[in-house]
């Protein structure tokens, strides 16, 4: 018999619209992908020299278990660079990819029906994970008028003597909105630990992220290299803990992971130190493709209070169309071969809504946002 926690889990539907788009393709069609998030830039290619360099140069076993210390200073170096806050190299745990630290942090944190706050719309697998180490995600709505942000209050009125953590993500996924240093500050005053998803820190075209270690040390800060880098197949992410938890965590990784890969690990080095300038094209290419899909959207009758400025997501509103998103990112899949990914995906309130990636080709996003149009016109 499968573990109840496992027959439980959700599926994660965006997996599910690519995989089936993917069976559309094999049967000859043609499908423009905008439902994965998923970088279509290749590895910077100092990063891809260094990785096969260290290959050849032998460096394939295992390292400690909390990662290469050139490595955790190095990313030690970019927070203080990038928001001029200290973070210790012994505070890092450098992980297979993000999720790996998602579920250490919340392994250490909760006991059995402790309670994480989570914004809602959120990611999708979030409450998988607070869930899996008996935890109990409670859903605090958030609102295209508000840019999805946060309310401070909203949070304040679901706290109780069971909350362990509050799960912030900014720039967010799905909605590509950023949380204010205003209502960050006031997040932060809060009791509870606060656990920051900036996996997504770098992505930003208007405005300035601000990391929680700016206002608190009471923080988990999740992150990694696949986004900014490009580096989505290497997998590697890492967390920066506070001090009295990082043995307890690091326990857990010597027993679930060993150690994140030996050559990746040398290759995120030179992309932290190195890959600057590949970075800023990235960025500034998804900044033409972010414009150019809000004002198609908007053209075609797509709903968009506050446009977004990071990641490489749209979150559009599609409620005076349909109340099944599901339903209808599977037909837009099947009659017009475009991959969209359901709101529905990241929540109760993300129904209604249809999440977009950019992280595709201008000419891509074009034909997609044609089909899209003569989609909406003419239904099948």
């Amino acid at each position: 018999m499968i573990s109840k926690r496992t027959r439980e889990m959700t599926s994660f539907i965006v997996m599910d619209v690519l995989e089936k788009a993917c069976e559309m393709e094999k049967q000859g069609k043609h499908i423009i992908h905008l439902e994965v998030g998923e970088p279509d830039f290749d590895t910077p290619e100092c990063v891809k020299e260094s990785a096969c360099n260290a290959i050849n140069d032998g460096f394939t076993h295992y390292t400690h278990s909390l990662g290469l210390i050139e490595l955790r200073e190095a990313i030690c170096d970019y927070y203080h660079a990038a928001y001029n806050v200290g973070v210790d190299p012994d505070q890092i745990i450098v992980t297979s990819g993000s999720s790996p630290a998602i579920f250490m942090t919340f392994a250490v944190l909760l006991e059995k029906d402790d309670q994480v706050i989570v914004s809602d719309p959120h990611y999708a697998c979030y409450p998988n994970f607070i869930r899996f180490v008996q935890g109990v995600p409670v859903f605090v709505p958030v609102y295209e008028k508000d840019g999805f942000q946060y309310r401070p209050e909203a949070i304040q009125a679901n706290i109780t003597d069971r909350t362990k953590a509050i799960f912030i993500n900014s720039p967010a996924n799905p909605t590509g909105n950023l949380l204010s240093s205003r209502r960050m500050r006031k997040i932060a005053d809060f009791s509870p630990w606060i656990v920051s998803d900036e996996i997504y820190h770098g992505l930003v075209y208007e405005e300035k992220e601000h990391s929680i270690l700016e206002f608190t040390d009471r923080a988990f800060v999740l992150n990694g290299f696949s986004k900014l880098f490009a580096m989505t197949g290497l997998r590697l992410g890492y967390l920066i803990a506070p001090k009295n938890f990082v043995r307890a965590i690091q326990k857990l990784q010597q027993n679930f992971f060993i150690s994140a890969n030996a050559m990746v690990q040398k290759a995120a080095i030179c992309a932290l130190q190195n890959a600057g300038d590949d970075v800023l094209r990235m960025k500034e290419t998804y900044n033409r493709r972010r414009k150019f899909m809000i004002r198609r959207l908007r053209e075609i009758g797509l709903g968009i209070t506050v446009e977004p400025t990071g990641a490489f997501y749209v979150f559009a509103n599609v409620k005076h169309i349909t109340g099944d998103s599901y339903k209808l990112a599977f037909d837009i899949l099947q009659n017009a071969g475009v991959g969209v990914a359901p709101g529905i995906d990241f929540g109760t309130h993300g129904e209604g809504y249809l999440r977009f990636s950019y992280a595709n080709s201008m000419e891509n996003i074009a034909e997609g946002m044609d089909r899209l149009e003569q989609y909406f016109k003419h239904p099948e």
